[in-house]
């Protein structure tokens, strides 16, 4: 991309925007409480990260079927196992469950000591995964504009460390404004749906362009080269489908979204059909990308295909759009990620010894929520 200088302040207006879809979200939440089932079900779309927006893609070039189980497992979750799903979500709710560690908790008394080993699994699981993320922004930077001289103290840098502080004022200022015993976060999910559509919009635009231009180029041939289609190992295929499913209910940022933000049950009615049918409208282009970007880009990493088709047919405009979803499915993950992980630490680690110590002070609960807020900030 030649004016590589105009992506930065792009992502600059689009994390300005989410600030502002949060800040209206949490302002006018009873004005909008009637399209509050169409904001949890796109958020339930955080599921789709940095990963599934760049990396099943380039999964899929080197085998055709080894990317289905990703959109295959929620899709049966959510279409045959929905009302396993409700049952959670009721339980959670009775039980006043704020996390997957105070899930796993509650269900073994309420084992103190067994939260804080789920607490503890979940950051060290999560923390690279939030790192690869930021590895996926710093990769769509270096594809869509070069010429920002990669380096020590150069331009891709500083934008980097720029998304990165404005993810982070992002998550202090919307995910722990208040002390909440529900831990619902309005604002935050608006935006994180918000992030949804403008990942799927881009990943839809990327698709049909490169379908467009497998149709109008005689490149049938050049598929049967290419060895990615293929018999699939049913073994692993099985496998992996398996951990997919597990991974619904399990990653905290599932959790949180699924079953802590939701407000009623009956939301659930909604999403059973609109996540599935995101994950297939996400699902229906990967292998023409794979195709497109075996053939015309042979020499560079599969990861980087959905930027760089349209950047090697000239179309800068559709790869700063690919650049922004790809950055959206990024951010979304890293914000709910984040925000669980922060609830997880104060509530079953922080919270029980700072508690233990403030009523040996004498000190009262005002003094204790407003450090608690301090503590989940850090």
């Amino acid at each position: 991309m030649e004016q590589g200088w105009i992506v930065v302040p792009v992502t600059l207006i689009y994390l300005g925007v989410l600030f502002f879809i949060a800040w209206y979200g949490d302002r006018r939440a009873r004005r909008l409480s009637r399209w509050q089932p169409w904001i949890y079900s796109l958020s339930i779309a955080v599921y789709c990260t940095s990963w599934t927006f760049y990396g099943t893609v380039g999964q899929a070039s080197s085998s055709a079927w080894s990317f289905l189980p990703i959109y295959i497992a929620p899709i049966l979750v959510f279409t045959f196992g929905w009302r396993f799903l409700a049952r959670l979500i009721l339980i959670a709710k009775r039980e006043h469950i704020t996390s997957i560690a105070d899930f796993i908790a509650a269900r073994y008394g309420k084992s103190q000591g067994l939260a804080v080993m789920v607490t503890v699994i979940a950051v060290i699981g999560i923390l690279p995964y939030i790192a690869l993320q930021l590895r996926g922004i710093t990769m769509g930077l270096d594809l869509i504009a070069p010429n920002l001289e990669v380096g020590e103290g150069s331009g891709e840098d500083q934008a980097v460390w720029l998304v990165c502080i404005s993810l982070a004022m992002f998550t202090i200022l919307f995910g722990t404004r208040h002390i909440d015993n529900t831990e619902h976060h309005r604002g935050m999910m608006m935006a994180v749906a918000f992030e949804s559509i403008v990942k799927l919009v881009a990943f839809l635009t990327v698709g049909i362009f490169a379908l467009f231009w497998l149709m109008e180029t005689p490149v049938s041939g050049q598929f049967t080269q290419n060895h990615i289609l293929g018999t699939p190992d049913w073994g692993s295929f099985f496998i992996h489908t398996i951990l997919t499913v597990a991974a619904i209910f399990c990653l905290p940022r599932q959790f949180h979204t699924m079953v802590v933000e939701n407000s009623r049950a009956s939301h659930l009615h909604l999403a059973r059909w609109v996540f599935p049918g995101y994950l297939v409208l996400m699902g229906l282009f990967v292998l023409p990308l794979a195709f497109a970007g075996q053939i015309w880009l042979p020499d560079a990493p599969a990861d980087s295909y959905v930027i760089n088709l349209p950047l090697k047919a000239g179309s800068d405009l559709i790869a700063l759009l690919a650049f922004l979803g790809g950055t959206s499915a990024a951010s979304g993950m890293v914000i709910v990620s984040t925000i669980a992980l922060a609830i997880m630490v104060s509530n079953d680690i922080v919270l029980p010894l700072v508690f233990r110590r403030m009523r040996m002070s004498g000190r009262n609960f005002t003094q204790f929520s407003g450090l608690l807020l301090n503590i989940r900030r850090a």
